[in-house]
Order: C-alpha cells, then sequence, then structure tokens
C-alpha cells in the first residue's frame, strides 16, 4: 500500500502517552495519536467527529535528530480547588523534546492519502506538535509526501531532513503485528473527545547512517 510522509520539526515539540495531573510526559518520538490528531486538523474534523478511517492507517517514524529532552516547571498561587472552597499552590512539570526531527509515515489506501496530503497543504486547523503552542517549523507538508512504497521501504529511502550527514544511526519505529514490538497506549478507540485510547505494538529497527540517503542522492543511485 502506498505510505504519506510528513515532516516533524520544530523548536518544540511533546508526544505525551501517560499524561496525568500535574506530569505531562512525552515519548522519545510522535506518537500514533498525536500524529492522527494533526492529520485530523489538517482535515478540518472537529475532535467530536468519527476517526476509524485515520486509526486504521499505520504509521512508522524515523528519528532524524533526537533533540533534548526538556522540562517546563510552572507554578500557580491559590488556584481554587475542585470543591469550589479551598486554595492552594499548583505545581506543574512539562517535558519537552527540544531542537528534534523526524520524519513520519502513514500507510493506507491511495484515496485517503490523497486527502490528507492535500489537507496538509492547505490545512483547515492549525497544526502544532503534540501542544497547540509548540508550532512546526519548516511545515509538515512535502511536495513529494505521497509515495507508493510500503511504509518502512518510503521511510528508509526519504532522504535525510537536515542538511548535514547524521552523525549517529537513526531509529526506525514501525507499527507491527501483535507480539512483535513493544507496547505503546497511543491508538485511538474513539473520537478525541472521549480521549479513549488503547494499545498497539512497535518495532524499532536501527539505520545505519551509511544508509541514511541525502538530500542531493534523491536523483542519484
Amino acid at each position: 500500500m502506498p505510505t504519506l510522509l510528513l515532516r516533524l520539526q520544530g523548536p518544540m515539540q511533546s508526544w505525551g502517552t501517560r499524561s496525568r495531573f500535574d506530569h505531562r510526559d512525552t515519548w522519545p518520538y510522535p506518537t500514533k495519536s498525536g500524529v492522527l490528531g494533526l492529520l485530523a486538523a489538517a482535515l478540518g474534523r472537529d475532535r467530536k467527529e468519527d476517526i476509524s478511517d485515520l486509526a486504521a492507517l499505520r504509521m512508522g517514524v524515523r528519528v532524524d535528530q533526537k533533540g533534548v529532552l526538556k522540562v517546563d516547571y510552572q507554578t500557580a498561587r491559590n488556584v481554587l480547588a475542585a470543591d469550589g472552597r479551598a486554595l492552594r499552590d499548583v505545581q506543574s512539570w512539562r517535558y519537552y523534546l527540544s531542537g528534534a526531527a523526524f520524519l513520519a509515515g502513514v500507510e493506507g489506501t491511495e484515496e485517503l492519502l490523497q486527502q490528507i496530503h492535500q489537507a496538509l497543504r492547505n490545512p483547515r486547523f492549525p497544526l502544532y506538535l503534540g501542544r497547540k503552542s509548540y508550532l512546526p517549523s519548516p511545515p509538515p507538508y512535502l511536495p513529494d509526501g505521497l509515495r507508493p512504497e510500503e511504509l518502512e521501504e518510503a521511510l528508509r529511502g526519504y532522504p535525510y531532513l537536515l542538511k548535514e550527514k547524521p552523525r549517529e544511526d537513526l531509529l526506525l519505529a514501525l507499527e507491527a503485528p501483535p507480539e512483535q514490538g513493544r507496547l505503546v497506549y497511543d491508538q485511538p478507540l474513539a473520537p478525541f473527545a472521549q480521549r479513549r485510547f488503547g494499545a498497539r505494538y512497535v518495532r524499532e529497527i536501527v539505520l545505519p547512517k551509511e544508509e541514511v540517503r541525502l538530500v542531493d542522492q534523491q536523483a542519484g543511485t
């Protein structure tokens, strides 16, 4: 099946899987729930709308630059408690990736991928990298992002996103059949407004830096 590739790059991004209360975590690379949320925004879908067609897409990520894990510590004084009576001070820790760059891909039917590709070019709603204040730069849309290859081949073959050569091996994270990878709890089970997510298997593969295709090799060998 064909694959649609998109670039997820920006000063700050966060892809949480276990965010609860005062601690907001981030996975080391984009989650399926986060990427599908971005695609739904591009298509102009409300958070209450059905996303079963998007959830059926198979997803993968290539980590071109891991970025640096950082934390934003915040405090708020005299916050009204849930019971409406007591005031308290609130602390929160919000983790994010600084300077990361990812090549994400979704594999599915050509008709749906074409719709998403056009939507990424002219998104209906603003796009962000996990949190509303984390804007992508450059945009996720890749003019040549719609590829005939299946997911792994497309991620392996697309040119490196950065100008310089990679200094270390890259990581590929591919959605896998049951029992063939690690469990990640980022599979949407219902419209995003319901916040229901299940598990999927993700297989991680090392891509040697010598095999990474550079921009000037795209039309070459």
